[in-house]
């Protein structure tokens, strides 16, 4: 059972599931695990693991349109040392102070891999959900796509000075500041940590929607550096995830008045479309019903999956 099959599972016993953070009374809050198998390639820095690592809570605070203020998290490694505990923790301070929040400690434990747990906390006043998609929205994301795929490749050569970049690009700014802009005016938002075609698909399914998405979709010019071909570009573009971006929706007559409130870039990709709409059909081996096109061909649902 994969991540996304374990969720779907558990979201049948907690209705309150299906958000990138919980709310409570007005606050947010959510959890993240990070491993050093899956989440941190050879040449990661513990400075760069904890700006990373916080960064991505801080990233479903965004996703609701709402203020972060605090974050901690769990440092589990075989051995502490001390250069590296406190790089971690300067870059877990840092990612905070980047959005106006505050690091505020957390717990150390000794385990097999190194591996972070961290918690964020925000204040929504009207948190922004994945079921508000309508018909007519424009369908958006904010900044550049496949960052943290080209990163990846860039881990993999193993020349310091290819290191050096990927650990830039894997130091993103959480949207905090995009999603309060976008809060009261978006009509459903998440991030894009499982990329941009898996998050399409959970909006699509939570406002039950279609997506007709067309190119060119806002890839960063890195990827075109590291990638094969064409389809090799889209891959990390579309699939690869863990960009933390955010994905949403806003009304048309909304849409310049959002733009003009941004500090980042928003780019329109598409359009809500009715779920039929939306459908695409008669290929080989295609479901009759797709709720995300690209170019008026099925959009996968495929993406990052731990």
């Amino acid at each position: 059972m994969d991540e996304r099959t374990a969720l779907g599972l558990l979201g049948d016993r907690l209705s309150a599931a299906g958000d990138d953070a919980a709310v409570v009374d007005g606050q947010v809050v959510t959890t993240d695990m990070l491993h050093d198998r899956t989440d941190f390639p050879d040449g990661t820095t513990r400075y760069t693991a904890g700006w990373r690592a916080v960064g991505a809570s801080l990233s479903d605070v965004a996703a609701m349109g709402a203020d972060a203020t605090a974050a901690v998290a769990v440092y589990a490694a075989p051995a502490f040392d001390e250069s590296e505990l406190a790089d971690f923790v300067d870059g877990a301070s840092e990612v905070c102070e980047a959005v106006d929040a505050e690091y505020v400690g957390g717990d150390l434990d000794h385990h097999d891999e190194f591996t972070v747990a961290t918690t964020a906390l925000g204040d929504a006043d009207d948190p922004v959900r994945r079921s508000g998609a309508r018909p007519g929205d424009a369908v958006c994301v904010t900044g550049t796509l496949g960052r943290s795929g080209a990163a990846l490749r860039l881990f993999e050569r193993g020349d310091p000075a290819d290191i050096e970049r990927a650990n830039d690009l894997f130091r993103f700014e959480p949207r905090v500041a995009a999603g309060r802009a976008l809060a009261g005016r978006a009509t459903a938002m998440m991030d894009s940590s499982d990329g941009l075609a898996r998050s399409l698909h959970q909006l699509a399914e939570a406002s039950d929607c279609g997506f007709a998405v067309e190119s060119p979709l806002p890839v960063d010019p890195v990827v075109d550096e590291v990638a094969a071909d064409a389809d090799d570009r889209l891959e990390l573009g579309a699939h690869f995830g863990e960009d933390f971006e955010l994905v949403c929706t806003v009304p048309e007559e909304a849409l310049a008045a959002v733009r003009a409130d941004l500090s980042v870039e928003l780019t329109r990709v598409g359009t809500v479309v009715e779920r039929e709409a939306g459908s695409a059909s008669g290929r080989r081996g295609e479901a009759a019903e797709t709720r995300v096109t690209l170019d008026g061909e099925p959009l996968a649902d495929r993406g990052y999956t731990h």
